[in-house]
């Protein structure tokens, strides 16, 4: 009714909504929009008297709509039209990125999570291993993609309200003011609630920048949640290639009963620069792990359907089922100190939130059955007869065709990739580290850690053989 406001890494005019005219389509009535995204956002300001939408990108999406022929087009367009605002985001440091993905609307309802409105997001549960639905823009396929937000409505959309308009300002827009009251909910009907009457925290990561300070609430509190949990750690991310995260799960697998660790991730990480930076050091820090490991209790997963690997592309933390985390950051090094990034979470200790307990175990028996191809309904008593997660996961194993959760082995990284490794080569925890050539002055593996102890073991062991 008044005001979107779209906080993005990536934003992509060319994507289709699920439903609408097509523009072969000839439109009969009036109230029937156009499926295609920049389409959309005309005709939903033609519509509405009032409504203005405000979309925040990160700036390298600049490059990237120079190559979206029709994208500019719509970015041109929308310059006709002053209650549409496109901005492309530059308060950052240097080789930092904003990297939140939020959506408000009125300040009554808020998104937060891992997606972007960008092509080759969309897909099912069922994720097919061929599904037809799954096109970008230009008509090619693309494969399968996990992802997760969080919906929530109420006092919380308020303040992420307020986080939004604080970013849009400054990244040079005109100050945004604060909505009047709204008795409208912009809930889907069609969409049922997991939680009611939850507090529900925000947590951030931003790099020092002009007059702002740096905040690295993601990894105090990613710290804090590993440490304290008692029996389970369930995650799903992007990349695994944190140091500080690693080190807080080797201090617990030291320990002698540790809690079981089960990470859902990618085969490999998108994109050649990516997998060029984030394998490697995966496959560096899975291995320290491993040495620490004594009792079998981390175990790093990617999910499959058939022969094709689903790309994981979430972030989530489950801890207990006492606690739920959703947002954009993942287990890397940028999302801790670099980029722009912010999580919500659900703390059952908190007071007035032990109710939502049930509902986190829900979603995490929701999300095991969607990867493993079983009903959620069988979930619970899987893991009671195996003992565990991954004692259920391994026998449910996994055949052609089927879902499946398969154990990712660490390759052996070249020499070249080891170096730039340890040298957290464009993954690294301070932006001035970002392009130093220089050897890093903490690197992946610090002196005296338990990681770095880990490792030196493993080269002697290595030397020895």
């Amino acid at each position: 009714r008044q005001r979107i406001l779209l906080i993005s890494w990536d934003f992509d005019t060319r994507i289709h909504l699920t439903r609408g005219r097509r523009w072969w389509q000839r439109a009969w009535r009036r109230d029937e929009y156009p499926a295609r995204l920049g389409s959309f956002i005309v005709w939903l300001t033609r519509h509405s008297n009032e409504v203005e939408i405000r979309i925040l990108n990160w700036s390298f999406g600049l490059l990237k709509s120079t190559a979206r022929g029709t994208m500019m087009l719509d970015l041109l367009t929308w310059l006709r039209y002053p209650r549409i605002d496109f901005k492309f985001d530059r308060a950052h440091p240097v080789g930092c990125s904003h990297h939140q993905k939020i959506v408000l609307i009125d300040d009554t309802l808020a998104v937060c999570g891992g997606i972007d409105m960008g092509d080759g997001r969309w897909d099912t549960q069922e994720h097919l291993e061929h599904d037809p639905r799954r096109q970008r823009p230009g008509g090619s396929p693309y494969g399968p993609w996990h992802d997760v937000t969080m919906m929530m409505e109420g006092p919380i959309a308020e303040t992420l309200d307020e986080l939004g308009r604080h970013r849009w300002a400054r990244a040079g827009g005109r100050l945004l003011p604060p909505l009047r009251p709204s008795t409208h909910s912009a809930w889907p009907d069609r969409l049922e609630a997991d939680f009611e009457n939850v507090e529900i925290g925000i947590a951030r990561t931003r790099a020092a920048f002009r007059e702002s300070s740096a905040v690295s609430e993601i990894e105090e509190l990613f710290l804090a949640q590993i440490a304290r949990a008692k029996s389970f750690i369930y995650a799903e991310t992007q990349y695994f290639a944190s140091r500080a995260v690693a080190e807080a799960i080797c201090v617990r697998l030291a320990e002698d009963d540790p809690p079981e660790i089960v990470v859902v991730h990618p085969v490999t990480a998108h994109g050649k620069i990516e997998a060029a930076v984030m394998d490697p050091a995966r496959a560096l820090l899975a291995r320290a792990i491993d040495a620490v490991d004594r009792q079998n209790r981390f175990h790093l997963y990617s999910p499959w359907v058939g022969q094709t690997p689903i790309y994981v592309h979430a972030k989530v933390l489950i801890v207990d089922d006492e606690i739920l985390r959703i947002g954009s950051a993942n287990f890397n090094n940028r999302s801790m100190r670099l980029d722009s990034e912010c999580d919500v979470f659900i703390d059952c200790a908190r007071p007035g939130n032990a109710h939502a307990c049930d509902g986190i175990q829900r979603l995490r028996y929701s999300l095991l059955a969607e990867h493993l191809g079983v009903d959620a309904g069988e979930i619970a008593g899987l893991i009671h007869r195996a003992g565990s997660m991954a004692g259920m996961i391994a026998g449910l194993g996994g055949g052609e065709g089927t879902r499946s959760l398969r154990p990712f082995h660490a390759g052996e990284p070249t020499a070249l990739e080891t170096d730039l490794a340890n040298r957290e080569m464009f993954d690294p925890e301070d932006p001035a580290d970002m392009f130093s050539i220089l050897p890093p002055r903490r690197g992946l593996f610090r002196p005296g850690s338990l990681l770095a102890r880990s490792m030196d073991r493993l080269n002697r062991k290595r030397r020895r053989e």
